[in-house]
């Protein structure tokens, strides 16, 4: 290669070497930045993309001293290590003191101190979730006093106060409230025992005409089958001739009585025909007795070939629910050929477990809604068994709904809900503002402009309200109705965890 080829190759070794030069003496780190000097003490202002340590923490430097800050949550709860640094190489933790002041949105600064433990200074408090935070350290080493300070965020979505009511997100604030802790036990549907009839013909015959059928809904008189009865036809021919024979010994009466006060006839004969007369009322009236116990009026208008026609007609309104009569078939008066329920009202025969016994009572007001439909009422208990079953185990108790509307069927299986206990707790959220965020159940507090996530412990809950038990504090406000739309945005927003 000669001297003019080689010329241009120099010349672009030349410009590489000094772009190299300006970058090494530009190249300063940008995790730590100068923020104030004063005095002896100098401050550092560290940003989020500080320089990562040896232990994967963040990284503050001043001149040959180093601090480097970790959260460890491995197998403990998450804490504070801190470990110090000459020239790069670790320095025992006794080497410098140090202190961390943690401000929260919505709370109080939070003060950290350290003490030595194996390699490295341990924080004195648990570094609790979320880790959004703003940090000021103060380091003493070698007489000096150094601070740094850095800000992380997490958990924490901005939405302006016009947003909220697009959003559907209603403000609530957390305080003391009534919880009612709800008994649920399983039922099911039954008709109610007191307005069950059975029907029996009451007199014997041959069965003739059936209207009768399972599960048709009867009004009360209406008829449900006719019979034909030789009885029938008796008791009707008794009532026509007591009457007839009534309405002679009256004439025979009235006639002696003209006749004795004519003083035609003797008083004895005017006698005779009073007792006959009385007498034959009373035959009259025990005929129609016996006609109006079969349900038959006495002066129904009957042919004479209709005598023995019996209809057997609906006690009460209801549902026909068992049916035992055929056309053509000889009935005995006794015989039970219908069962009809009057289903206005129907009972839960409700399940309870020995250890609820002490709960539910008499008088007690108890939500019933079935588990195939969303239908659901109001009742009252009005019974509990005081034996317990032997295969099962259980008692029952009794619950009786108003059933005019019809809904409630027997067989349908429901849930009773009932209020086991009122208790008052010092911090309740509304059930509908708790969200799962990783492994926490957490609440959105409201802070200025931001909400941000804030895990808690939750206690006793009525499906309405839960109790707080820790991680919330009375008077903060919160995200309550809509707030998965919160969650939403914070999946939006790619919320990171950052230790």
């Amino acid at each position: 290669m000669n001297k003019t080829q080689r010329m241009p190759i120099l010349i672009v070794i030349g410009i590489g070497i000094v772009l190299g030069g300006l970058i090494l003496i530009s190249d300063e780190p940008t995790a730590v930045k100068e923020h104030a000097e004063n005095g002896p003490a100098h401050e550092k202002l560290a940003d989020n993309h500080a320089d990562i340590g040896p232990r994967g923490g963040r990284l503050f430097t001043d001149q040959d001293f180093s601090l480097e800050l970790t959260i460890f949550d491995k197998g403990v709860p998450p804490q504070f290590r801190i470990f110090l640094y000459e020239k790069g190489k670790l320095l025992p933790p006794t080497a410098g003191k140090v202190t961390i002041t943690l401000a929260r949105l919505g709370a109080s600064a939070q003060l950290f101190k350290f003490v030595p433990e194996a390699d490295y200074l341990l924080g004195d408090h648990v570094v609790e979730e979320p880790h959004s935070f703003d940090i000021a350290i103060t380091a003493e080493h070698a007489g000096k006093v150094l601070r740094w300070s850095y800000s992380q965020v997490e958990g924490r979505v901005e939405i302006a106060d016009d947003m909220l009511k697009s959003m559907g997100i209603e403000l609530l604030t957390a305080g003391p409230a009534i919880i009612r802790p709800k008994l649920k036990l399983p039922g099911e549907v039954i008709f109610n025992e007191h307005n069950i009839v059975r029907v029996v013909p009451r007199v014997a015959g041959l069965v003739t005409n059936v209207k009768g059928h399972h599960g048709q809904h009867v009004k009360k008189g209406e008829v449900l089958a006719v019979i034909e009865s030789p009885m029938l036809a008796d008791l009707r021919s008794q009532y026509f001739v007591a009457k007839k024979r009534l309405a002679l010994t009256r004439t025979t009466y009235e006639r002696e009585k003209q006749l004795w006060e004519e003083k035609i006839s003797a008083k004895q004969d005017f006698l005779l025909a009073q007792e006959l007369w009385n007498e034959a009322e009373i035959a009259l009236e025990l005929a129609a007795t016996k006609l109006r116990a079969l349900g038959v009026q006495p002066e129904s208008n009957y042919l004479k070939t209709d005598f023995a026609h019996y209809e057997i007609r609906a006690p009460i309104s209801g549902i026909i629910i068992a049916k035992a009569i055929a056309l053509g078939e000889a009935l005995k008066e006794d015989r039970e050929i219908y069962t009809i329920a009057d289903v206005s009202t129907v009972w839960t025969a409700v399940t309870v477990y020995p250890k609820d016994l002490n709960i539910i009572h008499e008088g007690q007001k108890v939500a019933i809604k079935a588990t195939a439909s969303d239908i659901e009422s109001q009742g009252t208990v009005t019974y509990i068994s005081t034996l317990i079953g032997g295969q099962t185990r259980t008692a029952t108790a009794r619950v009786e709904l108003d059933n005019k509307e019809g809904h409630w069927r027997p067989g349908m299986f429901v849930n009773a809900e009932l209020v086991a206990e009122e208790i008052q707790v010092p911090v309740a959220v509304a059930v509908s503002a708790i969200q799962t965020l990783r492994d926490w159940a957490v609440v959105f507090g409201r802070y200025d402009q931001y909400f941000e996530v804030r895990p808690v412990e939750l206690g006793r809950s009525d499906g309405e309200m839960v109790e707080v038990l820790k991680g919330f504090s009375q008077g903060e406000q919160y995200a309550g109705g809509n707030s998965f739309a919160l969650k939403a945005e914070l999946g939006k927003a790619g919320a990171s965890h950052d230790h």
